[in-house]
C-alpha cells in the first residue's frame, strides 16, 4: 500500500510505514506542508500538537480546508497554558507537555482503533524538547516511528533546524525514511 505524499519536490508516493522529518527554520511557515500532507489519500489522521492548542489546530485545518471529521487531535499544550480542556470524541489531552508516555500511548491507541490509511502529524519535536529531556524525546520519537511502521501508517514530524546542532539534526535524520527541508525563503527540497 502506498500513500500520496503531496509535498512539493518530494516523491509522489511513499510506502506504508514511512516517516518523514520536516526540517524548518524557527520562523518557517510549515502549515501549508502539514495540511497538504493531511488532506490527501487518508481515512483518518492524528495531529499531535506540542506547539499549539487543539483550538488552534482546528483553526488551521479549517483555514486550509482539511476535513476535520477525519481528525483526531492530541493537545499537549493547553494544560501548560492553563486553558480549559474539554474532551470530545476527537480531541484528547495529555497530563503535561512532557508526558511522553501519554503521547506514545495515545498514538498507539489511535493507530490500533482505526483501519485504512492513517496519517500522523507531530508538531513539533522541538517544542516537546523544551519540556522533556532530549534523550527521552529522542526515544519517544523512535517509539512513535516504530508504531507508524507497525500499523502501515505514514508520519510527518516537525523539527526546527535552528535549535539543534548539526550532530543532533543528523541523529534525528537517521531515524526517518526521508527528510523534507523548508528553507527561509519557502523553498522545499527533500532527500529519501
Amino acid at each position: 500500500m502506498d500513500y500520496t505524499l503531496a509535498i512539493e519536490n518530494a516523491p509522489e508516493t511513499v510506502p506504508a510505514g514511512t516517516s518523514v522529518l520536516l526540517l524548518h527554520p524557527s520562523t518557517g511557515e510549515t502549515d501549508r506542508i502539514d495540511t497538504d500532507f493531511l488532506r490527501e489519500d487518508t481515512d483518518r489522521f492524528l495531529v499531535v500538537s506540542t506547539r499549539t492548542t487543539a483550538r488552534e489546530v482546528r483553526q488551521k485545518l479549517d483555514h486550509y480546508d482539511v476535513d476535520e471529521s477525519r481528525a483526531d487531535i492530541l493537545d499537549a499544550l493547553s494544560v501548560e497554558r492553563g486553558y480549559s480542556r474539554r474532551r470530545s470524541e476527537n480531541v484528547h489531552y495529555v497530563s503535561a507537555p512532557d508526558d511522553l508516555e501519554g503521547i506514545v500511548e495515545h498514538t498507539e491507541s489511535f493507530l490500533t482503533e482505526y483501519d485504512g490509511k492513517l496519517r500522523v502529524s507531530f508538531d513539533s519535536i522541538t517544542e516537546l524538547a523544551y519540556y522533556a529531556d532530549d534523550d527521552a524525546v529522542f526515544e519517544a520519537v523512535a517509539d512513535l516511528l516504530d508504531l507508524i511502521e507497525e500499523h502501515d501508517a505514514v508520519g510527518l514530524f516537525h523539527l526546527s533546524s535552528e535549535v539543534y546542532d548539526e550532530e543532533e539534526v543528523a541523529r534525528y535524520r537517521g531515524l526517518f525514511d526521508g527528510t523534507v527541508v523548508l528553507d527561509e525563503d519557502g523553498t522545499v527540497t527533500s532527500e529519501f
